[in-house]
């Protein structure tokens, strides 16, 4: 078994920019064509990104009626679809739970978690049928462990892993591998939206004492959905730099 991925059709959702950006820019260059799905396709930039995609979709995730139809628009784009990686994601406030604005809770739970359950309902008949596929589940720590004044956000990351689980075992015997993926803090730009002491108390428990780097999200999903991962599914990698240990 090896980490090429030459021949393989990979959706990146949220992949304009940041982590997802990252992850498409690896699975480019392990030999796979690659769909961009974002809300705003024009935030890529090909000269900045180091590449070009195969196939842009502007897409809603959150919405079940856009997924359907960027799936299959992506599909007819390219062909197929072996390797889905759900990346999408909003953070929400930072914010006491009995403080949390009820909207801003849907709606966080509709990107963080829905999102997820809508792209896997779209493509797992599509894997199924061709024999085979690849899903990937951007979780968080948060999801493991639940951090403290991001509620809507811990919340919805611990359903994508329970998610992840559930529809590992149903798939276990279809060769539709799927996995999450745990990151602590990421060094992306979206830290503008934190406050100074929000990002320190994360890198705190850190005991690496760093913040990830997207490059490490990259090389760690493009080997989970690569055929040198093949008997694994339904698990949380870790990617916290010894925080979690489980």
């Amino acid at each position: 078994m090896n980490h090429t991925l030459d021949g393989q059709v990979a959706i990146v959702t949220g992949a304009a920019r940041g982590i997802g950006l990252g992850i498409a820019r690896e699975l480019k260059s392990a030999g796979a064509r690659v769909a961009i799905w974002d809300l705003d396709v024009k935030e890529f930039d090909a000269k900045l990104a180091g590449f070009e995609a195969d196939h842009l979709q502007a897409v809603d995730v959150s919405s079940y009626e856009a997924v359907e139809r960027a799936f299959a628009t992506t599909v007819d784009a390219l062909g197929h679809a072996d390797i889905l990686v759900n990346n999408a994601g909003i953070n929400g406030p930072v914010a006491p739970s009995w403080e949390y604005p009820v909207a801003t809770w849907q709606r966080v739970l509709a990107v963080d978690l829905n999102s997820v359950f809508y792209c896997c309902r779209v493509a797992i008949p599509h894997m199924r049928a061709r024999g085979g596929g690849r899903i990937l589940n951007v979780a968080s720590i948060a999801g493991k462990e639940g951090v403290q004044y991001i509620s809507a956000y811990s919340a919805a990351k611990g359903g994508v892993i329970a998610f992840t689980k559930s529809a590992a075992k149903e798939l276990a015997r279809d060769n539709v591998l799927i996995n999450c993926i745990a990151p602590a803090m990421v060094e992306t730009e979206l830290m503008k939206e934190m406050s100074e002491a929000h990002i320190d108390a994360s890198k705190a428990k850190i005991p690496m004492g760093r913040l990830l780097q997207i490059e490490e999200v990259g090389r760690m999903v493009s080997w989970i959905v690569s055929p040198a991962c093949s008997f694994t599914t339904g698990f949380t990698f870790d990617l916290t730099g010894g925080r979690a240990t489980y």
